[in-house]
């Protein structure tokens, strides 16, 4: 291995903080200047088990990484000139050295991918590139007289935030809609608020900065129109409405535009349409990311064909912590100190995921929705608590009632 690290100075993928604890991992390394000499030495040492791979070219810069169920069929695949796609054929044209690192399992090479796309940022890949997707928040803040409005960059003083969500324009919609909605001003930060109940030593007129005022959507904070009591329950209840707590707004224009068409007041129908569908928009993204979150808290075991596993302590859709399953009372101990540490926490159901994050809740979403027969074996943290001071005997598989998946 010595001769092939002269030529290349990539060390490894680095240590693995799920299941390495900070370490560096083993791997194995093979080069050579031709795709057929790659492919001799992968038939000889590549062995069919889960893992991580990553790809090298002839500067020794790591060009792509993938994850694979078995390393050696995958890796063999991009030899195969007749059923491999474009991009594999791009990719081993340049690649002059594998490295591979062996995985407990599939789910552990797939979050292991993840973290290794976005520490490399490998050339090829796509997804979990950071600052790739394009990611924005939904705030509600600013004082005097809050109001709704869309940022990537969230700085912490808003009174809430919500997301991150795809799609920019969509979301200022949606912000500019929840505005008129429920009276809140989107005029510029600069411009003076004065509320009802704030007396002038003389009496002055004082006139809205915007026409939304006249319009109806708008109390009008500038302009002494309302009092800060009766704009601040306007906020309270666009948050509402955000959480997903209160959605009686939505349904009253669902309502109005029914009965407008009903009317063949077609004009109406189709103004009101126009204020329902960003909300609407705004409103599945935010259910799909907090039902993401909230179903995806629990104890996930996965047990090897030889018979040994893994604990992952999965907490509001991140996976926070991989131990081995429990077998004694040492393994128990831990166990319970994980459970303890990983749910414990007792977060706000409505906290807001860093984009840093986003990609890793998508990503154990979509593994569990692709697999409902894995979603089934999972633990509540009370259950896999429970198992904890049970028998040593009992840790293979959760034998408790799973817990329920919310249909939407």
């Amino acid at each position: 291995m010595s001769g092939l690290f002269a030529q290349f100075s990539f060390a490894g993928f680095g240590p693995d903080q799920l299941h390495g604890g900070g370490e560096q991992p083993t791997f194995e390394f093979i080069a050579g200047s031709k795709p057929a000499v790659l492919r001799k030495h992968l038939r000889q040492r590549c062995p069919r088990q889960a893992g991580v791979y990553g790809m090298l070219d002839r500067r020794g810069a790591l060009v792509y990484v993938g994850k694979a169920k078995v390393l050696r069929n995958r890796l063999l695949s991009y030899f195969r000139s007749a059923s491999r796609d474009d991009k594999a054929g791009r990719i081993i044209a340049r690649t002059r050295a594998i490295l591979w690192e062996p995985a407990p399992n599939e789910f552990a090479a797939l979050i292991r991918e993840l973290e290794l796309i976005r520490r490399w940022r490998p050339r090829y890949n796509v997804i979990g590139i950071p600052g790739r997707e394009r990611y924005i928040y939904l705030c509600v803040g600013r004082k005097p007289a809050p109001y709704a409005f869309a940022t990537r960059d969230p700085n912490g003083k808003e009174i809430a935030c919500y997301g991150p969500i795809r799609g920019a324009s969509f979301t200022r919609e949606a912000a500019r809609r929840i505005n008129d909605l429920f009276g809140l001003r989107d005029c510029a930060q600069h411009q003076p608020m004065h509320f009802a109940e704030q007396r002038d030593l003389f009496p002055i007129l004082r006139t809205p900065g915007c026409i939304r005022a006249d319009l109806g959507t708008c109390l009008g904070p500038c302009a002494g129109n309302t009092t800060r009591g009766t704009y601040s329950r306007h906020v309270r209840a666009a948050r509402d409405f955000l959480d997903g707590t209160d959605l009686k707004p939505l349904e009253k224009l669902e309502s109005d535009m029914a009965k407008a068409a009903e009317q063949c007041q077609f004009e109406r129908a189709a103004a009101i349409r126009d204020r329902l569908l960003p909300l609407q928009w705004i409103r599945q993204r935010l259910d799909w990311l907090q039902n993401a979150r909230q179903e995806h808290s629990f104890v996930y075991p996965i047990v090897d064909e030889d018979g040994t596993g893994y604990w992952y302590f999965i907490h509001r859709g991140r996976v926070c912590k991989a131990i081995p399953a429990p077998h004694d009372a040492a393994s128990m101990r831990v166990a319970t100190e994980a459970i303890e540490l990983v749910f414990g926490s007792g977060k706000s159901a409505f906290e807001v995921v860093p984009i840093e994050q986003v990609d890793h809740v998508l990503l154990v979403a979509a593994w569990f929705r692709k697999r409902p027969s894995e979603r089934e074996r999972v633990m509540k943290p009370e259950q896999a608590a429970a198992e904890t001071c049970g028998s040593p005997g009992n840790f293979g598989a959760p034998t408790m009632e799973a817990t329920p998946v919310r249909r939407r």
